[in-house]
């Protein structure tokens, strides 16, 4: 029989930087919703793996943020600077620099099946999905928020 334990988030994720600084790439269930529909709360495993090499528009990347580790995309690069936001989210987005980066997505597993890589086809087709379902769905918000004034 499997036995779930649940561990605070502060150890958890210092084991993830432990492992990721050693060259390893670390297993995880997603849990939350903002990057949803591109992962799902509970339902996908997503790799994560260092950094090799350099930050790209597109990545899905962990990081600290304000105490914090989030899972979200990267959108924009400056310089270090980093603009980073939930697939999921309306037009919420976290700053962070390039030192708070910790791993980014090489590999998602929906329902913890066989899943794609980063940069496949698969890969591909559901961020466009994703972004696109968020695009349309921040401009319902929108027209409802013009619509009540």
């Amino acid at each position: 029989m499997n036995t779930v334990k649940t561990i605070p988030n502060e150890l958890f994720f210092a084991t993830v930087e432990e492992v990721i600084s050693e060259g390893r790439s670390v297993e995880m269930t997603v849990k939350g919703f903002s990057m949803r529909p591109f992962f799902r709360n509970g339902r996908d495993v997503v790799v994560l793996s260092p950094v090799e090499g350099a930050l790209r528009e597109g990545m899905v990347v962990l990081f600290r943020h304000r105490g914090a580790h989030i899972l979200h995309r990267l959108r924009k690069i400056e310089g270090q600077r980093l603009t980073i936001e939930g697939d999921g989210n309306y037009r919420q987005r976290e700053e962070a620099q390039m030192e708070d980066v910790v791993a980014y997505v090489t590999e998602v597993r929906p329902n913890n099946r066989a899943g794609f890589r980063y940069g496949s086809f698969g890969w591909r087709f559901r961020s466009l999905w994703s972004l696109g379902v968020k695009r349309l769905r921040t401009a319902a918000i929108d027209v409802k928020r013009m619509i009540k004034r």
